[in-house]
């Protein structure tokens, strides 16, 4: 049975078309270590303030915020209107929310459609089941979680979410179960780490640029060829951050090194044009974006 979503964004709220996407602070009086002046505009949708927001591209690209019924955030997407596609999907990870009370889900449909996103912005008006129109089945191509089931199976409610089409990216399942995998794991070593670590955590695939697109699947579902994640560690020491990125290949890299895959986020945000962890103090965020300190993560 298909569990319900509580939580209907507000379509005057993270649904509207984003016009401006950034606020500036006109407060003479914030000290230059707090001052930020590309964070999200919580007017377009009040939880873009989160440390695990990239900036909003604005323009048809939406925000849709997955919140469980006790009220709590689970998992955020931006979809593009115009591409029909999931720009990245964003949440948090530490120790307690990797608890896991619940199985991954298995249901009918195995990827429903996203109760919080209306219909005509699915590519292909889809069924209510999907079972007329899902590109991916039949393509060569994975169902590819972009917040993966594994990470949230700290709840039913939380773990059925993440199946929701908006957090699908079409993946060569040689890619999907084994290098991306690979990365998804070592991701969830990090967060496990420490009570008191929380890790911020952007991940999603290239959509915006012909050269980072694979063929479409039926001329028409876009294929990123390149899929990235941001990592951004907050712990008693301050704040680290890592880039992974990885070409959608059909080959099994499962036993590479993942130092191989890693960039700062200055990189990333130059090959992907996303600005993340935008609501960090500008001099914070400049700091921890520059930096690839791979011995600081375990990665040689």
């Amino acid at each position: 049975m298909m569990m319900k979503n509580n939580f209907l964004p507000s379509l005057l709220g993270c649904l509207l078309l984003v016009f401006t996407a950034c606020g500036n602070d006109d407060d003479e009086n914030i000290p230059a270590e707090d001052r930020n002046d590309n964070k999200n505009n919580t007017s377009v949708c009040q939880e873009a303030s989160r440390l695990e927001f990239p900036h909003l591209k604005g323009g048809n690209s939406i925000p849709i915020v997955h919140r469980t019924a006790d009220g709590a955030v689970n998992y955020s997407v931006e979809w593009d209107i115009d591409l029909k596609s999931q720009r990245w999907s964003c949440y948090t990870l530490d120790k307690a929310s990797l608890t896991a009370r619940t199985s991954r889900y298995y249901g009918n449909p195995q990827y429903p459609l996203d109760p919080d996103l209306p219909i005509r912005y699915y590519l292909d008006r889809p069924s209510a089941d999907y079972s007329i129109g899902d590109y991916f089945y039949s393509s060569g191509f994975d169902h590819g979680h972009i917040c993966p089931s594994a990470d949230r199976l700290y709840s039913a409610e939380a773990n059925y979410q993440t199946f929701y089409l908006t957090n699908m990216q079409p993946q060569y399942n040689e890619f999907n179960a084994k290098l991306w995998a690979s990365m998804e794991d070592q991701v969830r070593t990090w967060a496990r780490a420490s009570a008191t670590e929380t890790l911020y955590v952007c991940k999603g695939g290239t959509i915006d640029k012909a050269e980072h697109r694979l063929l479409p699947i039926k001329n028409t579902l876009l294929v990123p060829r390149y899929f990235f994640m941001a990592l951004l560690l907050k712990n008693e020491q301050g704040y680290r951050a890592l880039a992974f990125w990885a070409e959608n290949e059909n080959r099994d890299r499962s036993n590479d090194n993942l130092s191989k895959y890693a960039i700062s986020i200055d990189e990333l945000e130059q090959r992907t044009g996303i600005d993340f962890f935008c609501n960090l103090p500008d001099m914070t965020e400049k700091m921890v974006e520059k930096n690839l300190a791979l011995n600081a993560w375990g990665l040689r």
